[in-house]
């Protein structure tokens, strides 16, 4: 059975712990020049329907160090709902690579993608979830801090895709998360509600960052 990876929530708070493990020693594999390839013959398609340098260079680089390959889609190669529907996408695409990988707009794009592809789907980024960019910015936590016990991480800026990311991480990891956002750019209400109703984290909101 496939496993998406859209969302923070899609992982458990054990999984997402085994995963920055694993994490470290891929890292920790590569530093030492050693040679692991367990995505040998397998390709990944990759979605950017909103261009991003590093997104590209960091998916295509770990998919080559793994010893996959990755397709590159521009926006010019695939217009997402407007060219093509999005589950005729995802049946094709399904066809010929192993994995999906999608840079969108709208967040109900990639969940109709992840509904009609019979591979993997992972969010690169929609408007309203960055759950790759949350995953390794804990993990570089995690490596530099040893833990996230003991810390107060602080956020200033919009309530954007990264903010909301984050909080779905702190429904799944204990933090200490302090948000300064202006009040008509606050994180998504529902995802904030959920956030603070699981009791995981301390959160809090402001909306004066002094």
């Amino acid at each position: 059975m496939k496993r998406d990876f859209l969302a923070i929530t899609d992982f458990t708070k054990d999984e997402i712990y085994e995963i920055m493990e694993i994490a470290r020693e891929l890292k920790k594999v590569q530093k030492n020049g050693k040679s692991y390839k367990p995505l040998k013959d397998k390709s990944m398609a990759m979605i950017f329907q909103k261009p991003s340098a590093r997104t590209r260079v960091s998916f295509e680089t770990g998919m080559y160090q793994l010893g996959g390959h990755a397709v590159y889609l521009s926006p010019t190669d695939i217009q997402i709902g407007k060219r093509e529907a999005v589950s005729d996408i995802a049946r094709v695409l399904s066809r010929y690579t192993d994995v999906i990988m999608a840079r969108l707009f709208g967040h109900e794009d990639i969940l109709e993608l992840a509904e009609y592809a019979t591979v993997p789907v992972i969010n690169g980024l929609t408007d309203l979830l960055h759950p790759c960019q949350v995953m390794s910015d804990v993990f570089t936590i995690l490596e530099k801090k040893g833990s996230l016990e003991n810390l107060k991480i602080a956020y200033i800026g919009d309530g954007n895709n990264v903010l909301n990311s984050g909080l779905n991480m702190a429904s799944r990891l204990p933090m200490n998360l302090v948000l300064g956002t202006p009040e008509e750019y606050e994180p998504d209400k529902e995802i904030l509600s959920m956030a603070k109703k699981s009791g995981v984290s301390q959160i809090d909101l402001y909306h004066n960052p002094k």
